[in-house]
């Protein structure tokens, strides 16, 4: 309950500060649910050089589990174990959206990746029961290119992951032309604090890096991401050797 107040407060100090300078009510709203802390903060003991690393590993997977570096939908995850602080981490899993190549539009990059874990914990070397499997997800981060929908988003609490790490923001995506669902992580979360365990929220982390992969769809005048040049219908497509 304190958090909730804590959280409303804050809501209400940022609204009626930002409406006197002429916020809308839509940027009074965003402001309010941004994850509260900066992207470069050293959290859990993790430095922010560890989390660059892990969304760079996520970006890579776009050109590992697609045929260009440079797909039209650029949504990858990828899930680590970061038990040790001390070190950089352990990676259990990768994936991208999937939904148009497998015909289910549940799969977008979160949930694909979540799918992958599941099998990759109760396969070898884990050797997990389906038990354990879920316990098991209590003790990773989910790293994913842009933040989660409302689905994917209720997906990571129910899964109670320890941390939550996005790229690019929703509201980015929006205002480069992507449909998406109006509710952010951060009002998932604030609605999900019945759920036993909690999960750490980390936002816009690398969002310079992750950005481009989503700038180019709907904008002919972007540049492509690094590895990709405009093709046939103007879209970004892998180099040519």
């Amino acid at each position: 309950m304190a958090v909730l107040f804590f959280l409303s407060t804050i809501t209400i100090l940022l609204s009626l500060l930002l409406s006197a300078q002429g916020c809308s009510f839509y940027e009074v709203q965003h402001l309010a649910q941004q994850p509260l802390s900066f992207p470069q903060l050293t959290i859990n003991s993790i430095p922010y050089s560890t989390r660059a690393h892990w969304m760079r590993r996520a970006t890579a997977a776009l050109a590992e589990l697609s045929p260009s570096p440079c797909p039209f939908a650029a949504f990858a995850s990828v899930i680590v174990n970061h038990t040790d602080p001390s070190s950089l981490g352990d990676l259990i899993c990768i994936g991208i959206n999937s939904a148009s190549d497998l015909g289910n539009p549940t799969l977008h990059g979160e949930i694909a990746t979540i799918n992958n874990c599941s099998k990759i914990l109760q396969a070898s070397p884990f050797g997990l029961s389906p038990a354990e499997a879920v316990v098991a997800f209590r003790s990773l981060s989910l790293y994913t290119t842009a933040e989660a929908c409302p689905m994917c988003a209720g997906a990571i609490r129910w899964a109670n992951f320890r941390e939550y790490i996005y790229g690019t923001s929703i509201s980015t995506l929006i205002k480069l032309g992507w449909g998406q669902i109006r509710v952010s992580s951060m009002e998932i979360f604030e609605k999900s604090f019945d759920l036993p365990y909690q999960t750490t929220l980390l936002g816009n982390i690398l969002a310079n890096e992750t950005d481009p992969y989503f700038s180019w769809q709907f904008n002919p005048e972007a540049s492509c991401p690094q590895g990709c040049t405009r093709g046939n219908l103007n879209r970004c497509i892998k180099h040519a050797m």
